[in-house]
């Protein structure tokens, strides 16, 4: 923290809470209910991609888009190398590197040949504290590797 004299027992609670925070939303994403990650989002939370002008502001906003997701998508994201900043009690940061495999058309229970990443980049999130709960003020995708997301063609999915 960067005012006054920090508790390294609170910084780094608030640490891990913002971590936390970070793989819950791509748990969410990938293995529960996509629509669900709006509500780790402050009320007036942003999503935005500056590659394409992509910016989704508010809750409901959010809900909406992350529940449009095709129901036939398969993602996995790995994240690496999370570094929170911790700026004040109820603020922070964070960079979180990843990569996005990911495809459409899959069938439940088949087995996908592997393939590339659709995506590597990283995230720049900010926090706040509200209510004694970390929730994601803003969330930036950077995207340095990217392309469009593969459609699966054969039933073999491979």
């Amino acid at each position: 923290m960067s005012t006054g004299d920090p508790d390294p027992m609170k910084c780094l609670l608030a640490e891990r809470a913002c971590e936390r925070l970070i793989l819950e939303l791509v748990h969410r994403l990938d293995l529960g209910e996509p629509s669900t990650v709006a509500d780790l989002f402050t009320p007036d939370g942003v999503w935005e991609w500056p590659y394409d002008q992509r910016r989704i502001e508010g809750r409901e906003a959010l809900r909406e888009y992350f529940g449009s997701r095709p129901a036939d998508r398969l993602s996995r994201r790995m994240c690496t190398n999370i570094l929170v900043t911790v700026d004040s009690p109820d603020t922070a940061a964070a960079t979180t590197y990843f990569a996005t495999y990911r495809v459409d058309g899959y069938t439940e229970g088949a087995l996908v040949a592997p393939r590339l990443p659709a995506n590597i980049g990283h995230y720049q999130d900010t926090f706040r504290r509200i209510d004694s709960t970390w929730l994601l003020a803003t969330r930036t995708l950077v995207l340095p590797f990217g392309g469009p997301t593969e459609r699966l063609d054969s039933p073999r999915q491979s």
